[in-house]
């Protein structure tokens, strides 16, 4: 099922696309918000280049999004990835997009410089570690993450 689907990176053309998965997203993780508020969040992330956004389209539709923060690993000395956001249409999960997503994530990392690319989900998304482990994703057990909200 992965020759079925297609990634490339989106453009601000995308965002109306790119929203609507997104949306998706935020309530998954139970975080919804105003369409317009999720709009304006991607297009000047998008357009001010702050990310990269990957779209998944199989069929001619967009069927999910991945979207990275290029920065640096400064133990590594070099630039590293972000992926912060990834999500498949509900109605499209089993046609592989999530595991192209994830490939051309590293592909793209890569390409740019990166040395490495990391990412975080909820401890109770499983299928998601599961496919995260699939892929050569290493559960870190050195590093504890910690958040401030502010």
């Amino acid at each position: 099922m992965l020759s079925d689907v297609v990634v490339r990176r989106a453009d601000v053309t995308d965002v109306d696309e790119v929203a609507r998965l997104f949306a998706g997203y935020l309530e998954f993780y139970e975080c919804p918000r105003e369409p317009a508020e999720v709009t304006a969040y991607l297009s000047a992330r998008m357009g001010n280049g702050d990310s990269v956004v990957l779209l998944a389209e199989a069929g001619g539709r967009a069927v999910g999004f991945a979207q990275c923060y290029p920065t640096w690993a400064s133990l590594e000395l070099a630039p590293a990835w972000v992926l912060y956001d990834l999500f498949v249409d509900p109605a499209a999960r089993g046609l592989g997009a999530g595991r192209t997503l994830l490939r051309a994530v590293a592909d793209h990392a890569r390409a740019a410089g990166a040395t490495t690319a990391v990412l975080e989900t909820a401890h109770t998304n499983t299928t998601a570690q599961a496919l995260y482990e699939s892929e050569g994703w290493v559960r870190d057990t050195t590093y504890r993450t910690y958040a401030l909200t502010l």
